[in-house]
């Protein structure tokens, strides 16, 4: 049984991450410039922001936020996006999501400049990712954090029948087209399927992004799957320092006993997210300022 450990694994890409900025910095006298639009002050949010802000120092990247208050308008925002469209030093541009409801997250995200959108739900992006023979500037990070945690411990993805539970923009539909572009044969579970644990069962790989605590019991896994837990859930726990503590939508416990590999929540795939989003920084930041 092994458990996948996304925190040596981010741990990796990082610091190959801060060799590249030292040599960028060293050869153009620029570092990649990730900057972010946070509305309102959802704890997670905050959180999510908060480790994104120490994984940019650490790699000797330059970091901006734009902190906007929930009764903002959505031309605040667009002007928040438009001003690091424009700026030179930034690289790639996040809006933290999700947004409160009454704003129209398409309209906002179209804002963006495609070049740096390193969160990748630009519909370009997005669309690109879905058409064969195009490639998108930029995958989204927790798909792409997924896939390489499959990759970097030598799981089969091709010909492999995987299944993902959740069809959200930012998880679940992209996880679903990139593992079909590494040719897996992808079926996808949500609220309306039919006999999901009959599907799940099928799956040699298992990605759960549904966001339901413990939704997978040990009873629709089949033996042997490799199951990547995506799920970020706070649940009450008055014994932990915050009073809270955080479980995957796998019940882990019964997942263990059955499964081959699994990523636990958390220092599983959350890690390889903030890794991701720094490579797609990175990488815009190589693009912009052409550097190889």
């Amino acid at each position: 049984m092994l458990i996948i450990d996304g925190i040596s694994e981010a741990e990796q890409i990082r610091s190959s991450i801060a060799v590249e900025v030292s040599r960028m910095k060293e050869s153009t006298g620029k570092v990649p410039g990730l900057a972010v639009v946070l509305v309102g002050q959802r704890q997670d949010s905050l959180a999510y922001v908060r480790k994104k802000i120490m994984a940019c120092h650490e790699v000797g990247f330059r970091f901006s936020l734009s902190e906007l208050p929930e009764s903002c308008t959505e031309e605040e925002v667009c002007d928040a996006l438009s001003n690091y469209n424009k700026d030179a030093s930034i690289h790639g541009i996040l809006v933290q999501l999700p947004l409160p409801q009454h704003f129209d997250e398409g309209k906002i995200l179209n804002v963006l400049s495609l070049e740096k959108d390193v969160d990748g739900f630009h519909p370009l992006n997005i669309g690109n990712l879905a058409i064969q023979g195009r490639e998108p500037l930029f995958i989204p990070c927790t798909p792409k954090g997924c896939i390489q945690l499959l990759l970097r411990s030598d799981v089969e993805i091709v010909g492999k029948r995987a299944v993902v539970i959740g069809r959200s923009n930012i998880v679940g539909l992209p996880t679903f087209l990139l593992l079909q572009r590494h040719h897996a044969t992808v079926s996808i579970v949500h609220a309306y399927s039919e006999n999901p644990e009959m599907i799940t069962r099928e799956a040699d790989i298992l990605v759960a992004a549904a966001g339901v605590p413990n939704l997978v019991r040990g009873s629709w896994l089949k033996p042997g799957a490799i199951v990547l837990d995506v799920g970020i859930n706070p649940i009450e726990d008055p014994e932990s320092e915050n009073g809270y503590r955080l479980i995957g939508d796998v019940c882990f416990e019964e997942a263990v006993k059955i499964a081959s590999a699994i990523t636990p929540v958390p220092g599983g795939v959350g890690p390889m997210t903030v890794a991701m989003l720094l490579q797609n920084t990175l990488e815009a930041a190589k693009r912009a300022l052409h550097f190889t």
